[in-house]
């Protein structure tokens, strides 16, 4: 499509030369922040606990960089779906916000087959998308949003060792346990099923528009 429209690969939000650049590291940082913050803040209300490794010695570092990769190729392939050139696309005719709301339903939408998935694990998936969106509305590219997309689900499945959108990965790095409450664990679904990842959400929202804010029209 970017020969047949005449436009650089680019435009559609992965230019090359921004490639795994600081963009990309920085993005990853916020999600591992993110992801932290939300399980520790189960751990806080005495619903989420860690009952030692689960791997040791080389095995560690194997599953880790193993996982890392794979989530590393989802971040990419969700996001450029979703937020590439489907964004650009539908923004020339119906703008970029109405676009991110569509597009960010079909993102909860395509999350509707995992086993274990709950209405709230759905909305968390539509906000985060969302959320993916403002990142490529203030930067110019989804390369912090692969990052975060990236690390977000390496820091879930693999560093926290619960489960993502309703599955569990083989090679996880912790023993942990769920106790308590459906609404604050995520129960199946994990922490993007409990009420406390919208909490998250919206401080990260915040935190991101004032480290990012909006480009001011210049007169």
């Amino acid at each position: 499509m970017a020969a047949i429209e005449k436009r650089p690969f680019g435009d559609y939000g992965l230019p090359r030369r921004y490639a795994f650049g600081k963009s990309f590291w920085v993005g990853t940082g916020w999600g591992i922040v993110a992801i932290s913050f939300l399980v520790l803040a189960i751990g806080g209300v005495g619903d989420f606990s860690m009952g030692g490794l689960a791997l040791h010695g080389g095995r560690i570092l194997k599953f880790g960089a193993f996982w890392a990769g794979f989530f590393l190729i989802v971040g990419l392939f969700e996001e450029f779906l979703l937020r590439g050139y489907t964004q650009f696309t539908l923004t020339q005719g119906m703008g970029f916000w109405p676009a991110a709301l569509l597009l960010s339903t079909c993102f909860a939408a395509l999350h509707i087959g995992n086993p274990g998935e709950t209405w709230a694990g759905l909305l968390a998936v539509a906000v985060i998308g969302i959320f993916f969106c403002l990142t490529l509305r203030r930067t110019g590219n989804l390369w912090f949003a692969v990052g975060f997309h990236a690390a977000w689900d390496w820091g879930e499945s693999y560093l926290y060792s619960v489960p993502d959108s309703g599955g569990m990965v083989t090679g996880h790095l912790m023993r942990t346990f769920f106790h308590g409450s459906r609404w604050l664990t995520g129960g199946s679904v994990g922490p993007e099923g409990s009420v406390l990842v919208f909490v998250v959400l919206a401080l990260t929202w915040v935190a991101f528009d004032r480290v990012y804010p909006e480009a001011k029209p210049s007169h």
